[in-house]
Parts: structure tokens; C-alpha cells; sequence
């Protein structure tokens, strides 16, 4: 069973539609790239299939017993957030609120799938760092590990290698890997197409004319060419 399916979806906001008669499915394992061109309705999409805003059509359901609070979720960070002046536990931490609700108090569990999420970003020696003092590729781990404290099976990534240097995003691809290795599923927009034929099993392009499939048939289907095309040239 499919954990998303989205069939006639339709996007937009203001009255002005963005993306019409989207259909894909998501399944445990995949390894799923989000493209497409600027103001396409990649951001509009993720902001759909997590609940802050209404398709203008269509649906979106979840299987296999998914709920949308174990969807975990990495936004493209703002200034204001890069300079957020808390602990890196805490930051991390405040991820399982969006699991069960607002609680007052963390519970053991709670601290344990904290303690196990910073482990697995090997972020655990930064606890006790202040978040706003860290490099981008720091922020973006532990960012990563605030999702996964709510997530379960799902993470759902807006740009995650935005802004940081080539070092920092090679260990953040490498990571995000690792998560899809060990059994993960990952939606993730991005930019980079290399990132995406290297990584992604599937490719959903959004924009004037949508596609979905895997890698292999998006190459096929002269998809990559076309996009690094209007983008400049890009090689893959």
C-alpha cells in the first residue's frame, strides 16, 4: 500500500492556480526529487501534502496507517530562524511536539527519540551548543534531526542544501541517503538535478507540463535535458 497518493491534484492560492491534474503515488523506500522551474508550486505542493493549505482540487491520502503528525518536515530556513538563540537539544527536541500535540512537559520517550535522532546526524557532541553559533551544515543536521524526531517513516525536505558550501552539502546528501538506506522515505525539492539523477528513484517535475516516474524513465524521457536547458546549460 502506497503511503501518499495525490490523484487530480490541483494547486494554487488567490485564486491563481499553479499546478493542474497532478497524479503520484509515494511508496515505502522511495527516494522521491521534487523539480521544476521557479514558481512552479514545489514550495505550494510540500505546503499542500502537510496540511497548511487546502488543494484547490483533488485529493491527498495517506495509507499504511500514516497520519500527518508523523510526517516530518525541513523548511528552507529564514534569518530569523539561522539566528534562533536555544540549545541544539532543545531545538531538536521540540520536534516530538509535532507528534502528539503541545505538551508541557517531555517525556522520557520524548528525550530518547531526541537523544537517538542527534546520534544519527552525529550531532550529539553539540548539544549544548547554541544553535545561532553554528556553521550552515551544522543548523541544517540539526534541523534534520528535529525532523526526524517527528518523523516515522516520511521526511519531507524544501531545499535542504540551500545556502551551504560544497563540503557541507556532500555530508548533508550523504546523510539524507543514509536516512533512505535504512529504510526512510524521502520527498525532497531541490535545484540541483544532479543531486536528483544521483540520489532520487523518482522524479516529480512539476511546471507547464508535469511529469512523474522513476530516474530512469525522466532520462528517457529527455526531462533532465530540457530543464538544464532553460536553466543554462547545466551538466549532468
Amino acid at each position: 500500500m502506497p503511503l501518499m497518493t495525490c490523484k487530480d491534484l490541483c494547486l494554487g492560492y488567490d485564486g491563481h492556480t499553479l499546478v493542474k491534474d497532478l497524479n503520484f503515488t509515494v511508496n515505502a523506500g522511495d527516494y522521491l526529487c521534487i523539480v521544476g522551474e521557479n514558481g512552479a508550486g514545489k514550495s505550494t505542493l510540500m505546503r499542500t501534502l502537510l496540511g497548511l493549505q487546502e488543494p484547490v482540487s483533488g485529493s491527498i491520502t495517506l495509507g499504511d496507517g500514516l497520519r500527518r503528525q508523523d510526517l516530518g518536515w525541513l523548511p528552507q530556513q529564514t534569518p530569523v530562524q539561522r539566528d534562533f538563540p536555544a540549545a541544539v537539544g532543545e531545538v531538536v527536541l521540540s520536534g516530538c511536539q509535532a507528534r502528539e500535540g503541545f505538551h508541557p512537559f517531555y517525556t522520557k520517550a520524548d528525550k530518547a527519540r531526541a537523544h537517538d535522532a542527534m546520534a544519527r546526524m552525529d550531532i550529539l557532541p553539540l548539544e549544548r551548543r547554541c544553535y545561532r553559533e553554528l556553521s550552515g551544515g551544522q543548523q541544517q543536521r540539526v534541523l534534520l534531526a528535529r525532523a526526524l524526531c517527528a518523523a516515522d517513516r516520511l521526511l519531507l525536505l524544501d531545499e535542504p542544501v540551500a545556502g551551504l558550501d560544497p563540503m557541507a552539502t556532500a555530508e548533508l546528501y550523504n546523510l539524507i541517503g543514509e536516512l533512505n538506506r535504512s529504510g526512510m522515505t524521502i520527498l525532497m525539492i531541490s535545484h540541483d538535478m544532479n543531486a536528483a539523477l544521483r540520489y532520487a528513484s523518482h522524479i516529480l517535475h512539476v511546471g507547464g507540463s508535469c511529469f512523474f516516474g522513476t530516474k530512469n524513465d525522466y532520462l528517457k524521457a529527455g526531462g533532465a535535458r530540457r530543464y538544464l536547458q532553460r536553466r543554462g546549460g547545466e551538466r549532468v
